[in-house]
């Protein structure tokens, strides 16, 4: 039995090997790593991505979106990108229609680090990072666009 164990281990690698013979590799390495040098590399300048200043009134552009589709939702995340205010109308959609698209565009905002506010059942403000809703608010009921 001991006999047939032993094959076993030889056939699947594990058995005596004849030929090995330990050359004590592990002092070579040792002093090989000691001889080399290790040069420090020149720090690299780093890849920091930084916000620009607030955005004044006067340069404020504020589009205004119904969305027919969901299709026409990449548009709203288009203008955001470009550091325009949003206006998103969804009276005429459909109920499941306007919860793709609100999830969408909630999802852009959340990840452009935008802010959103409801302003009644169906109309949002979306601002991008750089706009306040508070100023925009002001701006909106300044043009007339909503009396709130």
């Amino acid at each position: 039995m001991a006999e047939m164990w032993g094959k076993f281990k030889r056939l699947i690698g594990f058995g005596d090997d004849e030929y090995y013979e330990d050359d004590d590799y592990s002092n070579e390495s040792e002093s090989y790593a000691l001889e080399t040098e290790v040069k420090p590399e020149k720090a690299q300048e780093s890849s920091r991505i930084t916000r620009p200043s607030r955005v004044s009134h006067s340069e404020l552009v504020i589009t205004v979106h119904e969305p027919l589709t969901y299709d026409e939702s990449a548009k709203v995340v288009d203008d955001l990108r470009e550091n325009k205010a949003v206006v998103l109308n969804f009276e005429q959609l459909e109920v499941d229609v306007k919860k793709a698209i609100f999830d969408f565009v909630s999802g852009a905002v959340y990840a452009l680090d935008g802010k959103l506010q409801k302003v009644n059942k169906d109309i949002f403000v979306i601002a991008p990072s750089k706009v306040e809703i508070d100023g925009l608010k002001e701006e909106l009921k300044n043009q007339g666009m909503f009396p709130w």
